[in-house]
């Protein structure tokens, strides 16, 4: 009975809970019992919180008997990346500088999930402060990927996508800075959306690149993908950055969602998918094959400063963070380095026992960036780039619905394969990181396998505050293929 309820979408649980079909105590049960199972090998969870989930379960099965409303994910278990604040447990951002720090409030989209119903099981491993793309930057544990025990499940929200997979949540949030919601989803087989930037506040979420990061959702379909939405999306007068509903009202993403979109234009940019493997394009090809025969129109388009985006963004991001970073000195909260001998100990050491390998490189990259002599030459020149990458976009977009892609220009790569190359690491976002810089929305859905059974996610990126539009184009693909009902077997 448990791993039938762990096949069950997020709606339909949501449902049977609330009309006493099945209990949300029954439902969390067996997902704690897949972490029993498969936590040890897979590694997806920084924290769990067993006793809490389950008192909370109890208490909306007990408003489900009473005949009161559960919430839009009354009693359905979910997950949240560590880099989220939360009242519970600890906010650790996989890294030792915050691993015993305790949050005095939840984020709001944390908050957002709560106020709907959702059971919190606990909070996902992740690359420290969301800079990487293998989880396997992380200060405090190694997540593998569900499909293969020898492979990374992508990052920066691996440990999201890898429980999601697994069927250790039902749903998870993760954080997109430069593909850190998508790229996992794609390497684990699930759904993974970045909305468009200010469209879900960021209110709690520990910042790495304030212009770039967005929380979001993963999920095995669409269809939750879209529940998940209606739940966080939203104006927050917390976040200076969140998008006023009267600029761009927040619709309900589920209401027209099965209704295909007549005469869809779907563009394309041949030369920039020749790099990913050939499992890749064979899989993208055909993923665009059967949106032609729904009847869409596909139309090459140009978009010449694509190829500029790694190297603009990995500026910006640095920078950023070289900055946000800042606030970890030993003296506010944080790690605290022992009995140091003066205030330039405390802050030098303690940065330098807290923050890992590849956070001190970001730091340093950033800094250097932003420094007297470069500011021009680094910094100022990535900003015009990124502002001719969003021209690119704008451009694209009068011709086009959408632009489909690559995720990630490989499947799921060998632990340990990339992470002494940084350069070669940093290659892997190089299909994802364009709608952070342009902050428009991308989603990844299941559309394929290589020749060793690993997934493969077709990536729809559309206008900013489209998402409605995007979540249809999506589950066009979806409603007329199967991938997204594969799960993966778990084999330690």
């Amino acid at each position: 009975m448990s791993s039938e309820l762990l096949d069950r979408s997020c709606r339909d649980l949501r449902d049977q809970i609330a009309g006493g079909e099945v209990s949300s105590v029954e439902a969390t049960k067996a997902v704690f019992e897949a972490i029993g199972k498969y936590e040890e090998t897979i590694g997806a969870y920084i924290s769990t919180f067993e006793k809490e989930a389950l008192e909370r379960a109890g208490e909306i099965d007990k408003k489900a008997a009473a005949g009161e409303e559960v919430g839009a994910l009354g009693g359905v278990a979910v997950a949240v990346k560590d880099n989220m604040c939360t009242t519970f447990g600890a906010t650790t951002c996989a890294s030792k500088i915050l691993e015993s720090f305790r949050s005095p409030y939840n984020a709001t989209a944390v908050e957002k999930l709560l106020n709907a119903g959702a059971v919190i099981v606990g909070k996902t491993n992740l690359d420290e402060f969301a800079m990487g793309s293998s989880t396997e930057n992380s200060g405090l544990r190694q997540t593998i990927n569900p499909w293969d025990t020898s492979c990374v499940p992508g990052g920066s929200s691996g440990g999201s996508a890898a429980a999601v997979a697994a069927g250790m949540c039902f749903a998870a949030l993760g954080s997109d800075t430069g593909g850190s919601i998508r790229q996992p989803a794609s390497l684990c087989g699930v759904v993974g959306l970045k909305p468009t930037y200010g469209r879900v506040s960021r209110y709690g979420l520990v910042a790495y690149g304030s212009s770039l990061d967005q929380i979001g959702p993963l999920t095995r379909t669409v269809g939750d993908c879209a529940l998940m939405m209606n739940i966080i999306a939203g104006h927050d007068a917390a976040d200076s950055t969140s998008v006023d509903e009267e600029r761009a009202p927040v619709c309900d993403y589920l209401a027209k969602l099965d209704e295909a979109i007549g005469g869809l234009k779907v563009g394309v940019v041949p030369e920039f998918v020749a790099g990913a493997d050939e499992d890749v394009r064979r899989a993208i090809a055909d993923a665009i094959e059967v949106y032609k025969g729904l009847g869409a129109e596909v139309i090459e388009v140009e978009m010449p400063h694509l190829d500029y985006a790694i190297a603009a963004y990995y500026v910006i991001a640095t920078a950023e963070a070289s900055s946000n970073l800042a606030r970890y000195d030993g003296v506010h909260y944080g790690h605290r380095t022992e009995e140091p001998s003066d205030y330039i100990e405390v802050y030098s050491k303690s940065r330098e026992e807290g923050f890992g390998k590849e956070v001190k490189r970001r730091i340093m990259l950033g800094t250097y960036a932003l420094s007297s002599g470069y500011y021009d030459a680094y910094y100022l020149k990535a900003l015009k780039v990124r502002n001719l990458i969003r021209g690119d976009f704008t451009n694209a977009f009068e011709k086009c619905d959408c632009i489909m892609m690559p995720v990630s220009p490989t499947t799921a790569f060998k632990i340990g394969e990339k992470v002494d190359d940084p350069l070669k690491m940093y290659l892997s976002d190089i299909y994802t990181i364009a709608a952070n810089l342009s902050g428009i929305p991308g989603i990844s859905i299941p559309c394929g396998f290589d020749g060793s059974n690993l997934p493969i996610g077709l990536q729809i990126l559309s206008p900013a505050f489209s998402e409605d539009r995007l979540l249809r184009i999506a589950r066009m693909f979806e409603s007329t293929t199967d991938y997204h009902k594969k799960r993966p077997v778990i084999v330690d």
